[in-house]
């Protein structure tokens, strides 16, 4: 293998947070063109290519072999690439954004704290309104392999584009599945999570492609960051 690339988010708190890392695991990263180019160079190992791409973008990246490594959260790396795709997989765990994806309900629903409990909640929805419960979420993937795994179909799901955590309070889903760090947004809408409500505990990771696996570069890369990581603790 020649070249690799590594994909890194392109703006905000999870590029600043990529880049220091790999600064002080002895990287620095060189534009190519101007400053806002979205390609680079990564200086201490021959033949990595930077791509700066939308966080979200990364995992899509890695799925179609755009890229062969990326940092992205593993909550958007798992909407794409579920854990049994053999196309991309975690290479390692950063210390850096964490989050947990979970399943929350209003706090009014007083008889709902599991997720057994929701097939009854959705079945007597039904019968009341004629219509399925609706779940608010951007995370489509994961609520879907969730839910089947906790045995709940009798539901739909509202792609949410906003805020999702105002859905149930506008009408517009009864229950959501979000992205939360303290569960404060939550509490400040009435909401609650399910006892065992927690779909994932995300953080900043490394990928890599099946191929990318095999190259020396990449060992290189994971070593030094690796080291990095545990001197940091």
């Amino acid at each position: 293998m020649s070249d690799l690339i590594l994909a890194i988010p392109s703006k905000g708190r999870l590029m600043e947070q990529a880049q220091g890392l790999l600064e002080k695991s002895g990287f620095q990263i060189e534009r190519i063109g101007s400053d806002r180019g979205y390609r680079g160079r990564l200086i201490g190992i021959e033949d990595v290519e930077i791509a700066f791409l939308s966080a979200s973008d990364i995992a899509a990246a890695l799925k179609s072999g755009e890229v062969d490594l990326g940092i992205t959260g593993e909550d958007l790396l798992r909407e794409v690439i579920a854990p049994d795709d053999k196309s991309a997989d975690v290479l390692l765990r950063l210390n850096f954004g964490p989050a947990n994806v979970v399943v929350a309900v209003p706090d009014c629903w007083l008889d709902v704290a599991q997720m057994s409990d929701l097939e009854d909640v959705a079945q007597q929805f039904y019968k009341t309104h004629g219509r399925r419960m609706r779940v608010a979420t951007k995370y489509l993937n994961l609520t879907r392999r969730f839910f089947a795994a906790h045995g709940v179909a009798g539901y739909r799901i509202v792609e949410s584009l906003g805020a999702t955590e105002g859905a149930p309070a506008s009408g517009s889903a009864e229950l959501i599945v979000d992205i939360t760090t303290s569960g404060s947004t939550l509490k400040a809408n009435a909401l609650k999570v399910l006892d065992d409500g927690l779909i994932l505990s995300s953080c900043a990771v490394l990928a890599g492609t099946t191929q990318a696996l095999i190259a020396k570069k990449t060992e290189t890369l994971v070593k030094a960051l690796r080291f990095q990581l545990s001197s940091a603790k």
